[in-house]
């Protein structure tokens, strides 16, 4: 174990090193669900999860799934209070709220994984354009996009990650074979992407209410998505180009997963077997992402519960076009669950430690 790593760690368990973990922002579901996660990793335990609403209410009691697996309470503690009892941390705040505590868990000495959109966009002024003023741009120069298919090296030497967005993952994965080969016109993509129920969070809102969402199938934020800078910064990175890209999101009558499907114009001629056979190269070496045999294409049916990120590809000869579709479990893959990829990789863990393998099927 390197040096830098082993002053993680604060304590054994069954001869195992364990790392203290503490959310901050535990009772939504990104929370629940690296609660629901980390509850069965061998190498971190979760000692504090905050929640102002739930405050002193027993996790179990909120979410009865736990009943039996944990006796964690929710509390409305300070980033002091639970800096002084963790080693990393994970927000799980809403964007334009999480950006207020980072800076007190880094100066700490935590590490940081940050959930929320306060941290992935490089520049303050594409931030600020997008959600608002950002009151800690200096702390920006020190994140992480917290993607490790692309970013692992610099994730493994940052104290603050800023976990990506969901849609972002799912298009980012499905665009950087094409990109880094430059197989495509960058100025022709088209992102249509559609999104389960949950990744609007736990708060109620009319628009995802049961009567509002069952039997419909809705574009929405059509042409000003936030997401949007954040998926055009990494495929700028990508393809050494300032990229533009047409992104539209639509709401699923599902709970869970995320399903894009991009298209793009080809600047070679390609073959379905060539690209298969690029994005089986990139990415032969990672573990979470899964390429579909040439012909076949991803089904949120065989992600959901897991972290996988499915990608199957095509060739449309008549119009010069490749199309890439991507699905991944959008509370999982597209957060909670990459979140804890980031922290293994961080804490120099095996990258799959705790991780569920298979998706929940039927």
């Amino acid at each position: 174990m390197r040096e830098a790593e082993a002053s993680l760690f604060c304590y054994e368990r069954g001869g195992a090193v364990v790392i203290r973990v503490g959310i901050y922002g535990g009772s939504g579901y990104t929370g629940e669900e690296l609660l629901r996660l980390l509850v069965s990793h061998p190498g971190a335990k979760v000692v504090a999860a905050t929640s102002r609403r739930f405050a002193g209410v027993p996790v179990a009691e909120v979410y009865p799934a736990f009943s039996g697996l944990t006796d964690l309470v929710y509390r409305d503690s300070t980033p002091q209070a639970i800096a002084d009892t963790t080693d990393l941390v994970f927000m799980a705040l809403p964007h334009g709220v999480s950006m207020e505590f980072v800076p007190q868990f880094l100066k700490a000495g935590l590490k940081v994984i940050d959930l929320s959109a306060d941290y992935r966009i490089h520049s303050a002024a594409t931030y600020e354009a997008w959600y608002g003023r950002h009151k800690f741009p200096e702390v920006l120069e020190a994140a992480v996009y917290g993607l490790p298919e692309l970013h692992r090296e610099r994730i493994r030497s940052s104290k603050l990650v800023a976990n990506p967005g969901c849609y972002p993952t799912s298009i980012i994965l499905g665009l950087a074979p094409v990109l880094r080969s430059g197989w495509i016109d960058t100025d022709s993509v088209v992102v249509d992407a559609k999104s389960g129920v949950s990744g609007a969070g736990r708060d109620p809102q009319i628009a995802t209410l049961y009567c509002e969402v069952s039997g419909g199938f809705k574009a929405y934020k059509v042409g000003g998505h936030r997401h949007t800078p954040e998926i055009e910064q990494e495929l700028s990175a990508l393809s050494g180009k300032e990229m533009k890209i047409t992104f539209t999101p639509h709401l699923l009558p599902v709970k869970r997963g995320i399903l894009s499907t991009v298209y793009a114009k080809l600047s070679r001629d390609v073959t379905p077997e060539e690209a298969t056979a690029l994005y089986r190269d990139f990415y032969r070496e990672e573990s979470f992402v899964r390429i579909c045999q040439s012909g076949q294409f991803p089904n949120l049916s065989s992600v959901v519960g897991s972290n996988y990120c499915d990608i199957g590809v095509a060739i449309d000869r008549r119009t010069g076009r490749i199309i890439i579709v991507s699905a991944i479990d959008n509370l999982i893959k597209g957060a909670s669950g990459q979140a804890i990829q980031n922290m293994n990789v961080m804490c120099g863990f095996k990258e799959q430690t705790g991780l569920p393998a298979i998706a929940l099927f039927p």
